[in-house]
């Protein structure tokens, strides 16, 4: 039960950090280079979130 709730919470936390993330490089009126900025902020979260992700999966493969 304990990885259903896991599994969820880190698939709607990614939704949220898609959205909220790749929402303002695509639609955003600022200059290329605020959204190139803001991409590479939110590949940054993608990639500790994916790290993070792994690391739960692996935790939880002992329970």
């Amino acid at each position: 039960m304990m990885k259903i709730i896991g599994h969820i919470i880190f698939i709607i936390l990614f939704l949220l950090i898609s959205f909220f993330g790749i929402g303002p490089v695509l639609m955003a009126d600022g200059t290329s280079q605020e959204r190139i900025i803001t991409l590479i902020i939110v590949l940054i979260i993608y990639g500790i979130w994916f790290w993070l992700y792994r690391y739960f999966i692996k935790k939880m493969k002992n329970y």
